[in-house]
């Protein structure tokens, strides 16, 4: 009798993780087949369609070629967050309605909390009133027989955090904004980041109670930042509230439920468990309490926990009542007992047979130099089009920071006049002011390059960016800018510079001499000083001059460098108002790509 083989789709390349999962195999298992083909490749390495093809056949599959699959479709499921890419395989006859997940964002005055507090009857600041043992950072609250389950996150950093960790927990987005106060910055970067997410948001106005309160004026500004109102005839839902009042709260809840009917959430209860960590911590006591969002299939007290290199058998599941339950389904909030170590916020959880098959998987990923936390790839201006020209994104995502209002508009304006139907080009966020850390967070969770016209990058964004593998790209000239886009959405793009901080000294003493004019007197923290760098002053974390060196001297003597852990002199051109305490940071400009 033949045998019956398994029919897979797999396209002309395809890397080794992405045909193990195709195949639902260990990646482990498809590297050792490989290897018994004389074929070295590690887990992100591609391979193509033949090589692919022989391998499944070894491994019980017969691989064809996809049906015209559309570039398009492939760019949006690659962005798409890992347990999102699960559903779409799932069968849709096993896919049944699940609870909607909810994250309230807006300024940090605004009422987020109270809503919450009110949502949920119960007051987080007075110590867990209301029967609520414990904060696992998550709740469910029922509303006329729909359960509907809060994410209760400091704000939109840690929503993007999470994002830029490839997790997406949110299916809708409540944005809160004061009636009295209307949209202030930091309700401008919330939106970005939910609409960089895309999701549905829905419109909270809170403190309607306010004699202040001036609605007309949030309705206006919503239509400015394209949200037209439902009470003006558009497509977003509005909702007067007052969490002080306790007005408006079953209108939000409603709001909720039929923004949810429109996208259907949905999921495979009877699934291989999966989701995303929400928080956790250290307990006395308890050992590690890790806080889950289930996002696919029934997490089961007992079964056996893989969280990047971290694992454990479940001794204990509570609900955000901190009652002990058996099992959570999907959309459920639950925080577990048993890990061996601390996950981070946004990793993703799944289940395996035993903490023996958990260590072999972890030793076999390190056994391969395998990374166990999968990241994508940053973007960026020189490899755009390359990316393009592969079908891997049909999308350039940009972040356009500008010194004042009158550089930023013409810029944005001529940026759009770029984008073609070849090619999208999209603005997350336009706005006047210094790149920050808030910038680069959500770069990192949209794959977006950041552009900055006359503007600086302040020393955390700059650590940001390193870590995150963000492109921060500045200018002076408005017409280089738009040229460099204009190149990389072409194929065109030539060397690019990256600037690299080589040192840190710490001003110790100011010296007027006559003959060399203001000189600063230094301790080398780290690195070194070169004579041919360039200098930033930054005082108290701000920046205050950025210059080149114009003398480097120890002992009296002119010298090229300076190491960590000796004094020295050091002038910059067009300073002299230097202070004791100051930082100076040496930097260098080295090509990186072209």
């Amino acid at each position: 009798m033949t045998e019956t083989k398994t029919v897979i789709e797999i396209p002309d390349f395809l890397t080794v993780r992405e045909l193990a999962d195709v195949m639902e195999a260990s990646p482990i298992d498809v590297i050792k087949e490989l290897m018994n083909n004389g074929i070295m490749a590690n887990i992100n390495q591609q391979i193509d369609f033949d090589t692919a093809a022989i391998v499944a056949e070894e491994m019980g599959f017969e691989a064809i070629p996809p049906v015209a699959p559309l570039v398009e479709e492939e760019a949006e499921a690659a962005a798409q967050p890992v347990w999102r890419r699960i559903l779409a395989e799932e069968d849709q006859e096993n896919l049944l309605a699940r609870p909607p997940v909810i994250t309230l964002l807006g300024h940090v005055d605004h009422g987020k909390t109270s809503l919450l507090d009110i949502i949920r009857h119960t007051d987080v600041q007075s110590g867990e009133a209301g029967g609520i043992t414990q904060h696992i950072g998550a709740y469910q609250v029922s509303y006329n027989g729909s359960v509907i389950t809060f994410l209760d996150t400091p704000g939109h950093e840690a929503f993007t955090a999470m994002r830029a960790r490839g997790a997406q927990a949110t299916d809708i987005a409540i944005l809160v904004i004061a009636a009295d106060d209307g949209m202030m910055p930091q309700t401008h970067e919330a939106l970005d980041h939910a609409r960089a997410a895309g999701v549905p948001i829905v419109i909270a106005m809170n403190k309607i109670d306010l004699e202040s309160a001036n609605p007309n004026l949030v309705l206006q500004q919503l239509s400015e930042v394209g949200l037209t109102p439902d009470q003006w005839d558009g497509d977003t839902l509005v909702i007067p509230v007052s969490a002080k009042e306790q007005e408006g709260i079953e209108d939000l809840l409603e709001a909720i439920v039929l923004t949810a009917e429109d996208i259907e959430p949905r999921a495979n209860p009877k699934a291989s468990p999966t989701g995303t960590v929400l928080e956790a911590r250290m307990e006395r006591g308890r050992g590690v309490m890790t806080t889950l969002l289930v996002q696919n299939g029934t997490l089961m007290t007992g079964q056996t926990l893989l969280i990047g290199e971290h694992y454990g058998r479940i001794k204990a599941m509570y609900d955000y009542r901190g009652k002990l339950i058996k099992s959570a389904a999907p959309s459920m909030p639950v925080s577990v007992s048993g890990l061996n170590g601390i996950p981070k916020a946004g990793d993703q959880f799944n289940v395996v047979t035993s903490e023996k098959i958990a260590r072999r998987i972890i030793e076999d990923y390190e056994e391969q130099g395998i990374q166990t936390e999968e990241r994508r790839a940053p973007i960026s201006l020189d490899e755009f089009f390359e990316r393009l020209q592969e079908g891997d994104t049909k999308s350039l995502n940009l972040i356009v920071k500008a010194d004042v209002q009158g550089s930023l508009e013409p810029l944005v304006n001529s940026l759009e006049g770029l984008g073609s139907e070849e090619v999208e080009l999209e603005i997350l966020r336009a706005a006047t002011g210094d790149i920050t850390e808030n910038d680069i967070m959500l770069a990192s969770a949209s794959d977006a390059v950041i552009l900055g016209f006359n503007v600086e990058t302040d020393t955390v964004a700059r650590a940001a960016a390193t870590s995150e593998q963000v492109e921060i790209n500045t200018y002076k000239i408005i017409y280089k800018l738009i040229e460099d886009v204009e190149k990389a959405l072409k194929g065109m793009l030539g060397p690019v510079f990256e600037e690299v901080i080589i040192g840190r000294a710490e001003v110790r003493q100011v010296f007027r001499i006559r003959s060399a004019g203001v000189v600063a007197g230094c301790y080398m923290r780290t690195g070194e000083a070169r004579r041919n760098s360039r200098i930033r002053v930054i005082r108290e974390t701000s920046l205050i001059h950025t210059g080149k060196v114009s003398s480097l001297k120890h002992l009296q003597e002119n010298v090229r460098e300076i190491k960590s852990g000796f004094e020295f002199g050091v002038s910059i051109d067009n300073w002299t108002n230097y202070e004791p305490g100051d930082i100076l940071e040496f930097f260098v400009e080295e090509q990186v790509s072209g």
